[in-house]
C-alpha cells in the first residue's frame, strides 16, 4: 500500500501550522481548545458524560499528535517542533482551565464521589490496548480520504481533553495521586496514538514521499524519534500493568469478602448493600432491622476464608419502617 504526492500535501494541509493559512490554522486551534477544555470540565464537575463527550468532539489536540507523527515520518524538524510545542502549551492550557473551574466549584472534585474522575485517575492495560486500536484508526482515517468520516468516532474513543481537565480539578482539590493517574491517562493516549500513526505510514510508505530538506536544515532522525516513541509506550506499561494487577486483586478480594459476608447477611436477617475497597480497606455496607446484629461469626468466617490479612471493616446501616397513615 502506498500513497501519492498528493496525499501527503492533504495530509500537511491537515496538520501542519505553515503557509499562508497558519494564522487562521492557529487562531482555529487556541479558540477552540479552550473551549473544548471549559466544556470538558463542565462536564467532569457536572458529573454529564454526554456533556465530555461533547469536548472530545470539539477538542483539536489530536492535530498536533498526528502532525508530530507526520513529521516525524517526513523528517521535517521545523513542523515537528511546532507540533510538540503546541502539544505541550494546549496541555498546560487545558490542565490550567481545570484548575480554575475548580476554584469556583464548593466541594473538592475527587474520584470518590465523581464517576467521570474515577474512570480516568487508574488507567489500566486495558486503556492502553484500547488507545493503541484508536490511534491506528486516527492515522488511516487521516492517510486514507475515503475514511475521513471516522475521525469524529476516533476523537470520541480516545481521551484527551477530559484526563487534562480531570488533572487540573484533581490538582485544585489537592489529590496529587489522581492527578498523576488522569495525566498517565493521557500520556498513555497520546503515545499509542504516535505508536500507532508511526506503523501505519510506516506501511503506507509516506516516508519515500518526503521530500529532501533545505540547503543547511537538520532533518529529523527518524531512527531515534521511533526508538524514542516505542521506549515511552514500553515504560508507560509498566503502572498500567502494576495498575491492573492491583485492581484484579481488589476484585478478587471484594469476591471473596462478598460471599462471606452473604452467608453472614442471610443468618443474621439483613443485606449486603456494598462491599469496596478503598485507602482504608475493605469495607462491607450492611442494613437491616434492629438490633444490630453480632459480627464476631462474621470476623471467624472472614479469617476461615484466608482473609485475615485483609484490612476489612463493616457499616451496619439499621432501617426502620414507621407507618405514618392509617391503611384503613
Amino acid at each position: 500500500m502506498a500513497l501519492s504526492a498528493t496525499d501527503v500535501t492533504r495530509m500537511r494541509d491537515q496538520l501542519f501550522f505553515e503557509g499562508p493559512e497558519q494564522n487562521r490554522r492557529l487562531t482555529r486551534f487556541w479558540l477552540l481548545l479552550p473551549l473544548a477544555a471549559v466544556i470538558a470540565t463542565a462536564g467532569v464537575v457536572g458529573d454529564s458524560t454526554a456533556t465530555v463527550i461533547g469536548a472530545m468532539i470539539v477538542a483539536p489536540l489530536m492535530v498536533p499528535i498526528l502532525g508530530t507523527v507526520l513529521a516525524v515520518v517526513l523528517a521535517d524538524r521545523p513542523n515537528l517542533v511546532r507540533s510538540l510545542l503546541l502539544l505541550a502549551s494546549g496541555v498546560a492550557v487545558v490542565i490550567a482551565i481545570g484548575w480554575l473551574i475548580g476554584l469556583t466549584v464548593e466541594s473538592p472534585i475527587l474520584a470518590d464521589t465523581n464517576s467521570q474522575v474515577s474512570a480516568r485517575v487508574s488507567p489500566r492495560l486495558i486503556d492502553l490496548i484500547a488507545a493503541l486500536a484508536t490511534g491506528a484508526v486516527g492515522a488511516i482515517a487521516l492517510a486514507r480520504e475515503d475514511i475521513s468520516d471516522t475521525l469524529p468516532g476516533v476523537a470520541i474513543s480516545i481521551s484527551l481533553v477530559p484526563p487534562l481537565a480531570v488533572v487540573g480539578l484533581t490538582l485544585e482539590s489537592g489529590s496529587g495521586k489522581q492527578a498523576l493517574g488522569a495525566l498517565l491517562l493521557f500520556v498513555t493516549n497520546v503515545s499509542a496514538i504516535l505508536a500507532m500513526g508511526l506503523l501505519v505510514m510506516s506501511i503506507y510508505r509516506v516516508r519515500s514521499l518526503a521530500t529532501p530538506p533545505a540547503a543547511g536544515a537538520k532533518p529529523v532522525n527518524r531512527r531515534t524519534a521511533g526508538i524514542a516513541i516505542v521506549a515511552g509506550l514500553l515504560v508507560i506499561s509498566i503502572p498500567l500493568a502494576t495498575t491492573s494487577a492491583s485492581i484484579a486483586s481488589s476484585r478478587s478480594t471484594e469476591s471473596s469478602v462478598n460471599r462471606v459476608a452473604d452467608e453472614w447477611a442471610t443468618r443474621t436477617g439483613w443485606t449486603v448493600v456494598s462491599v469496596s475497597t478503598g485507602p482504608q480497606g475493605v469495607q462491607i455496607r450492611a442494613t437491616g432491622p434492629m438490633p444490630e446484629p453480632e459480627t464476631n461469626s462474621l470476623r471467624t468466617a472472614l479469617v476461615a476464608a484466608g482473609l485475615s490479612d485483609v484490612n476489612i471493616s463493616i457499616l451496619l446501616v439499621p432501617s426502620n419502617t414507621v407507618v405514618l397513615t392509617n391503611p384503613d
